[in-house]
């Protein structure tokens, strides 16, 4: 489902692998709306904070994920449906430089995804940790999308 991709003195980085029934277009509504991440993940709360630009959700949107002291607070960098998706990390989580990038590619049966992440982790065992969250929610998000949105063949 995912290897790392590249780790040095002070730096984390890896890339998640899944598939998913569901056309990009399915995939991607589900990832950049933040309001349906409790339906298929393990985040029990979102808000969001600023809308972006293409509005609700898209560069510059700011959202809050989790609920009191536990979640993170990111922000949209890249918004281009239905293909690439990506985010930074501003706080709530022991990391610094944390970017993420979710590239969408059609294929024959649905859509294949790559969740790649890189960022400088603040405390031992936090890559692995980082590695393991974001390998859950590329499994709920393209299980959830598989049952939204199978394709037809023709």
């Amino acid at each position: 489902m995912g290897h790392i991709v590249e780790t040095g003195p002070g730096r984390y980085a890896f890339a998640i692998h899944a598939t998913s029934t569901a056309p990009p277009e399915v995939v991607f509504a589900l990832l950049a709306d933040a309001q349906s991440w409790p339906r298929w993940s393990f985040v029990p709360g979102v808000q969001q904070e600023r809308e972006g630009l293409p509005a609700p959700n898209g560069v510059s949107a700011i959202r809050c994920f989790g609920k009191g002291p536990i979640g993170s607070t990111e922000q949209v960098v890249v918004y281009q449906p239905p293909t690439h998706f990506a985010y930074t990390i501003l706080s709530g989580m022991p990391v610094r430089n944390y970017r993420a990038d979710v590239v969408l590619t059609p294929t024959l049966t649905g859509t294949k995804l790559v969740w790649r992440a890189r960022f400088d982790p603040l405390l031992p065992g936090i890559g692995m940790l980082m590695r393991l969250l974001v390998a859950r929610l590329a499994r709920g998000l393209t299980l959830y999308a598989s049952r939204m949105g199978t394709l037809t063949t023709p």
